[in-house]
């Protein structure tokens, strides 16, 4: 079965999934314990980023669906500069690279693990990340360790979304790995990845590539008629 990845709008925020829509995992300042984050609303402070990001940068988001309705969506994967990711700061490896967009999460439902959903998430956001002249896409990955405690200097999730953790939230680091990126800050545990859309997708190559044939087209054009005028002249 196929699916159809497109950007998220404003107004389809309300159809994610649960999770999703709730997850304030990257979106939110982690609370030291007994200041009374517990008690704030996720899905609202959710909606809120999301709008902010899209207002003030762009689409921030893709999400593959697939049959016969968009309603039935089988994954999502979230992006934004990192400057727009209060989390982004707090990690061993941090920061992000100047000029680079950080790709936060990436959810594939239940229901859609036996699809390509992850590699087909991976491609749209390049694209788009593409078409808008970023350089490189960086992301936290995620190494489950056989205790698989936080290690020092990491800042664990105090939301009332309890599911939210590493685990849940984050990308693994084998994944990316798989779709091209490169560890450029190791850790054992939270290493930092950098795909370079420059190099490994090389979109300017190309480019530059087709505007050289339609140069090179439109000058042949030019020599044929310039010719065949100058026969026709006495």
């Amino acid at each position: 079965m196929s699916t159809r990845v497109t950007p998220l709008s404003l107004s389809a925020i309300e159809q994610l999934p649960t999770h999703p829509r709730r997850c304030v995992f990257w979106e939110m300042d982690p609370a030291p314990e007994g200041h009374g984050r517990d008690f704030c609303d996720p899905e609202f402070e959710k909606e809120a980023w999301l709008s902010m990001v899209m207002l003030e940068w762009g689409s921030c988001a893709q999400v593959a669906s697939f049959g016969d309705s968009d309603d039935k969506i089988a994954g999502v994967a979230f992006y934004a500069p990192p400057n727009m990711v209060p989390r982004a700061r707090l990690f061993p490896t941090s920061p992000v690279s100047a000029d680079a967009i950080l790709l936060t999460t990436m959810r594939i439902e239940p229901h859609a693990s036996d699809l390509d959903v992850g590699a087909d998430l991976i491609r749209a956001v390049v694209t788009d990340l593409v078409r808008r002249n970023v350089r490189a896409l960086e992301a936290f990955g995620f190494r489950r360790q056989e205790d698989d405690r936080p290690s020092a200097g990491y800042v664990p999730s105090t939301t009332s979304v309890r599911e939210c953790s590493p685990a849940e939230c984050m990308i693994g680091a084998d994944f990316l790995e798989d779709m091209g990126f490169e560890v450029v800050a190791p850790h054992p545990r939270f290493p930092r990845l950098r795909l370079e859309l420059d190099r490994d997708h090389g979109w300017k190559e190309e480019v530059e590539a087709a505007l050289e044939r339609l140069i090179e087209a439109a000058s042949l054009t030019v020599e044929d008629v310039t010719g065949r005028t100058a026969l026709a002249v006495p």
